[in-house]
């Protein structure tokens, strides 16, 4: 079972996260998401478990739990591409309109020099 942990301090290592559910049983995979541009935790990682059982007694525990000053989340996550937004039917916005309009002719006499043409 894949295993979604949030709300991780910043310091939590991916070697730390997989030490800890390894108390619940066998970890096949512990990684915490590093920042690409900045190389820092984004906070938040993924831990694999071998036996749903055991993965969802993790959960259960550790769920809300403190781990180095913060309060952790933790849930069984969800198959990637599968968040579907909330749709929106409400809101109003630019409608109408837009494009090139052929009819426009600049006011002013600021191309006094040229022939207006347009």
């Amino acid at each position: 079972m894949n295993i979604f942990v949030a709300n991780l301090n910043f310091k939590i290592q991916s070697e730390h996260l997989q030490e800890i559910f390894e108390e619940y049983g066998e970890v096949t995979s512990a990684k915490v998401i590093m920042d690409r541009e900045t190389g820092r935790s984004k906070g938040f990682g993924f831990v694999e478990m071998a036996n749903d059982e055991e993965a969802k007694k993790a959960i259960e525990t550790l769920n809300g739990a403190e781990l180095e000053g913060k309060t952790i989340a933790v849930k069984e996550a969800e198959p990637r591409g599968s968040y579907q937004p909330k749709r929106s039917f409400g809101g109003g916005g630019n409608r109408g309109g837009g494009g090139y309009n052929k009819s426009f002719k600049p006011r002013g006499d600021y191309n006094s020099n040229r022939d207006n043409r347009y």
